[in-house]
């Protein structure tokens, strides 16, 4: 059990507070509730851009990292589709630290030319390294677009064309920052050894006089029904050949995500997992294989990816990974076999757990996704699940007409 308590300042930042005392420490875990979904379809990765931008300096701060590294923290962040994420530890003393740093950049950013130009930089070159240079980089600018035809999952948080990056404009992430970064639109995680009421009063201190924005309500296009199998080969200079097959399944709020997270890991996690167990270790078609889900807050996708041995065609490979699949369908997994892998969700769970700011990032995107207090009700949605609901849930998801099949095929294979 986490216990936290919860508040909602009069700008309506949510602030939830959870004391541990096995630590020194202290995490601030701000969630701004934007991702790359948020973008238009015409200027992407804007979400992205501005996790760097977030650490340019802001309007009365000149830099982020200094303050905060004399005051014995470490910071990072992470965008997504759905989200963008900040976070930084610090020793519990120093905590005043760290809410000064992060009101000043919530309130406004140092939208400079040379800080845009600079960031601009990084942005793209990492997009260049990590997803046009990279062996298999550019999987996600591919699987994507072939997944997805309406809602803007269909782009990657990267963003779909680096033209777009390299294009944006001062006045592009200033309208950006202000229809999006507001205190209304964003969850913040106090969590260590701290005092609750003396933490509520330093977060009133430090985050009340920021004006609340005018935040857009969301109104994105749902995705259609995928009524028929898409395909799409591409040849690239890499070591061995893949293959991604992709179906649509629930939202992460949905009962069924735990029977597609439960799936995933019967088919894909470890090396007893039947992925591996039969296409692996027996038939010697794969190198490695895997399954998993993007967990996406609107409806995503279940995917299993597989590194074709250059003895198996592409065809078998498919073939191969469709039968299992279908073995899950048409017949109830033994009790046994779920067991097991429950038990090690709850221990993942456990151990995830066990460390402060895994605890800030979840409770927060717990709160995003409806009531923190869903943190605590995580290990029994698993628990209850039942061979029978897993069964149906595959024979609903595995579907020929339910699948993007991305054929990634290796130049070199002889």
């Amino acid at each position: 059990m986490i216990d936290f308590e919860k508040a909602t300042l009069s700008n309506g930042l949510e602030t939830i507070v959870h004391t541990d005392r096995s630590t020194p420490l202290a995490t601030v875990n701000i969630l701004y509730k934007t991702g790359a979904r948020d973008e238009y379809p015409e200027k992407t990765g804007f979400a992205h851009l501005f996790e760097h931008l977030m650490f340019g300096g802001s309007v009365n701060i000149p830099s982020y990292d200094e303050p905060l590294q004399k005051a014995g923290g470490e910071n990072n962040a992470f965008t997504s589709n759905d989200i963008t994420n900040y976070y930084l530890t610090l020793p519990s003393e120093n905590l005043e630290t760290g809410l000064w740093l992060e009101s000043d950049r919530m309130l406004e950013l140092d939208f400079s030319q040379r800080s845009l130009d600079i960031q601009k930089n990084v942005v793209i070159e990492e997009y260049r390294q990590r997803y046009l240079n990279q062996p298999y980089g550019d999987i996600w600018l591919l699987l994507r677009p072939l997944a997805f035809k309406t809602h803007p999952y269909k782009w990657p948080a990267i963003g779909k064309d680096i033209s777009h990056i390299e294009n944006a404009t001062l006045e592009d992430v200033k309208q950006f920052f202000y229809t999006h970064y507001a205190p209304n639109n964003a969850v913040m995680v106090i969590a260590g050894n701290v005092e609750p009421e003396e933490t509520f009063r330093l977060a009133e201190k430090w985050f009340s006089p920021i004006k609340r924005r005018d935040v857009p309500e969301r109104n994105l296009p749902a995705e259609e029904e995928q009524k028929e199998a898409r395909r799409l080969a591409v040849e690239r200079d890499v070591p061995s050949s893949a293959i991604y097959m992709a179906y649509h399944m629930c939202e992460r709020t949905a009962t069924n995500f735990y029977s597609a997270d439960l799936l995933s890991d019967i088919l894909a996690n470890g090396k007893s997992s039947r992925l591996y167990q039969r296409l692996v270790k027996e038939r010697k078609l794969f190198s490695e294989i895997n399954a998993y889900l993007t967990g996406d807050l609107d409806p995503g996708l279940f995917v299993v990816k597989g590194m074709v041995k250059n003895s198996t065609g592409m065809e078998e490979a498919e073939t191969a990974i469709r039968e299992e699949l279908d073995k899950l369908a048409a017949s109830t997994v033994e009790v046994k076999e779920l067991e097991k892998v429950k038990n090690r969700i709850e221990s993942r769970e456990a151990f995830t757990r066990s460390n402060i700011l895994n605890k800030a990032i979840d409770l927060a995107y717990y709160e995003f996704m409806g009531d923190a207090s869903m943190i605590n009700g995580e290990i029994e949605k698993y628990r209850s699940r039942t061979p029978e609901e897993l069964r149906n849930y595959a024979a609903k998801l595995f579907t020929e007409n339910n699948c993007s099949v991305l054929c990634y095929l290796s130049s070199k294979k002889e």
